[in-house]
């Protein structure tokens, strides 16, 4: 009998240590269960925030490349007026590679080609960083020139060649100059001002191929 009443306690006190075991076990659980859905919370939140800071980005960096011209329209006028004439200056250039009969008129006609495309490809940045839009192509008048020239050979294309040279390039320097003076926008201006050397430069070998040009036999 008292063997019995000893086994019974024990079977109780293996029961309460058991209860506290579960108990704890089941505390654990809570316990991580908790801490698992914070973390999800925390997540869910950095990630919201991320995709409106992602958000934002993109609405701001949209807005800015939509952003309206910063020119005043004068020098709006200059950059597109500088721009049809570079172009021009490089078609017609290439035109000259092909077509001159004077190896100088060729020479010429290379050397316009490269510097109007180096000044076009400078004007471009400056025209992309104003929200200003480039020319895509040569005004009416520029493009009758092209067609005249296309139409002549020999002699009479170096002469007409080199006399659109010496009428472009004297036009060129004054709207050059004009700019570098009296332009409102600082880059425009600087590009203006560091262009003139090599436009005058150009426009003094024009001037000397012209003149001799007109002694050549047809």
């Amino acid at each position: 009998m008292q063997q019995a009443v000893t086994w019974v306690d024990r079977f109780v006190n293996e029961l309460g240590r058991l209860g506290t075991l579960a108990e704890q076990a089941m505390r654990a659980v809570a316990v991580t269960c908790s801490l698992g859905l914070a973390l999800v919370a925390a997540a869910q939140t950095a990630g919201t925030g991320t995709a409106g800071s992602a958000s934002s980005t993109s609405i701001t960096t949209h807005a800015e490349s939509a952003k309206p011209s910063s020119l005043s329209p004068a020098d709006r006028l200059f950059l597109e007026k500088a721009a049809m004439a570079g172009m021009a200056e490089v078609e017609l250039g290439e035109l000259a590679q092909q077509k001159a009969t004077s190896i100088p008129v060729r020479v010429f006609g290379e050397r316009m080609v490269q510097d109007h495309s180096e000044a076009n490809d400078q004007l471009k940045v400056i025209a992309s960083t104003k929200g200003a839009q480039f020319p895509a192509e040569l005004e009416e008048k520029q493009k009758v020139t092209m067609q005249n020239l296309q139409k002549l050979s020999s002699r009479d294309f170096d002469r007409e060649y080199m006399k659109q040279m010496v009428a472009s390039h004297e036009q060129t320097v004054a709207d050059f100059k004009k700019q570098a003076e009296s332009g409102n926008d600082a880059d425009l201006k600087g590009f203006a001002a560091s262009s003139l050397p090599k436009l005058e430069g150009h426009l003094k070998t024009a001037r000397s191929l012209s003149e001799a040009t007109k002694t050549w036999k047809r």
